[in-house]
């Protein structure tokens, strides 16, 4: 079977991507994986074929009006009317993807919306899939990308519906044209996205990748939405860690992982300053991730050692505790391998996890980044050194270990392949 995935964004938004089309490989599917520019390697590296879309995602994020646009709403407004042309430049790249590798199968990140479209013209299945659950309305929680508390079960389902309808006013003129225009197709019976498509209008399931250890399965979703773990990527088999860090760790106690992946500081120096600041104070060591320039690559001393990235399957068990943005894997990574999370999220689904996280007893109160102090993160750090949340943190990584994951998902592609 000849698998296409579709997904856009950042790290968080791949790695997980690559665990599956590795999975649907070995069972014998040929599968291309199409994202943003800069991604290829890493596709590769896994034995997958990669067909890399137009724009490059970590020059985007680092860009200065986009940057204010993860902190401001005003400036998220700007970004998205700036951003018309990508988008529908995007639309015309994942077609021509689709057209030359002629999919059975596609397999989508909501962020490749036209996927259903596409299968539509092609006359295949497309398989919405998510790492958020928060585009399949409910009222156990309110929507993940909306900075609200739980509402009540009536108000919840309001709050995901309010956010359908506005990727829906964003979105279905430009598809319904793009459909007519490129596609040659009518207008589509309803805009969901998150619906998928199948010949015939047969059912296709919706596979959630995220554990019900961490967030439960609504009850009032249907019997197609499948929650399947989180898709761990596991790098550590064959990955040589560089003598500096192993020295490092056998130095002293399990450090403090410290890393906010692909979310770009708004300044770098300072936030630096503060999580050394805060280091100090609990009495901790620390290991810093640099990622796509959250943190100072200058910062090593005999207390800290700095990275520019290493495989937190590999990373995370040699640490005590992690601090991180609270994107959903380095969420659901952290939680895997029992260690306590303090997440300082900056915006969309990280205040969400950082909940999530506090609710669940794995961590203290989330510390949103743009109101980070030193004294603020250093109780945090001493916050984590409790013996319960430990434990706690603990059960639910072994809880996490249990789950199919990507296995469950790909089991579940192929069952909708056989039926076609």
């Amino acid at each position: 079977m000849n698998v296409l995935i579709l997904t856009f964004g950042s790290r968080g938004d791949v790695q997980p991507y690559i665990a599956l089309g590795k999975t649907l490989e070995a069972r014998g599917h040929d599968v291309t994986l199409s994202t943003g520019q800069g991604f290829e390697t890493d596709i590769e590296a896994h034995g997958l074929r990669a067909a890399p879309l137009s724009v490059d995602v970590r020059a985007l994020l680092q860009a200065p009006e986009m940057q204010q646009a993860l902190r401001s709403i005003s400036a998220r407004l700007r970004a998205y009317r700036a951003s018309r042309g990508m988008a529908r430049r995007l639309l015309d790249d994942m077609w021509a993807v689709a057209r030359e590798h002629k999919p059975d199968v596609i397999v989508y990140h909501i962020k490749a919306y036209a996927a259903p479209d596409i299968a539509e013209a092609l006359q295949a299945v497309a398989v919405p899939s998510f790492q958020i659950p928060g585009f399949v309305p409910t009222g156990a929680f309110p929507s993940p990308l909306l900075p609200v508390p739980d509402l009540g079960a009536f108000a919840n389902r309001l709050s995901h519906k309010a956010l359908l309808g506005i990727m829906r006013l964003a979105s279905s003129r430009m598809i319904k044209a793009w459909r007519r225009a490129t596609l040659g197709l009518g207008p589509a019976k309803r805009w969901a996205p998150y619906a998928g498509f199948a010949p015939g209008g047969r059912a296709v399931d919706r596979l959630h990748g995220y554990s019900r250890h961490v967030l439960p399965m609504p009850t009032d979703w249907g019997a197609e939405d499948r929650v399947t773990g989180y898709w761990f990527l596991d790098q550590a088999t064959g990955w040589e860690p560089p003598q500096p860090l192993l020295r490092f760790l056998d130095q002293g106690p399990p450090p403090v992982y410290v890393g906010f992946g692909s979310m770009p500081a708004e300044d770098g120096e300072r936030l630096t300053r503060l999580v050394l600041d805060a280091l100090e104070r609990s009495g901790q060591r620390g290991v810093l991730a640099t990622g796509w320039g959250g943190l100072d690559a200058t910062a090593n001393s005999d207390r800290v050692h700095v990275l520019d990235r290493a495989p937190h399957d590999w990373l995370f068990p040699r640490c005590a505790a992690v601090v991180h943005h609270g994107g959903a894997g380095t969420t659901h990574e952290g939680l895997r391998w029992g260690r306590p999370s303090i997440i300082c999220p900056v915006f969309g689904d990280q205040p969400f996890w950082g909940r999530r996280v506090m609710e669940l007893g794995a961590g203290p109160t989330p510390l949103p980044q743009k109101r980070l102090t030193a004294e603020g993160l250093a109780a945090a750090l001493e916050a984590v050194k409790s013996p319960a949340m430990a434990s706690r943190a603990a059960e639910i990584g072994a809880a996490i270990r249990e789950e199919p994951g990507a296995e469950a998902a790909a089991a579940a592609i192929d069952a909708l392949a056989a039926a076609r």
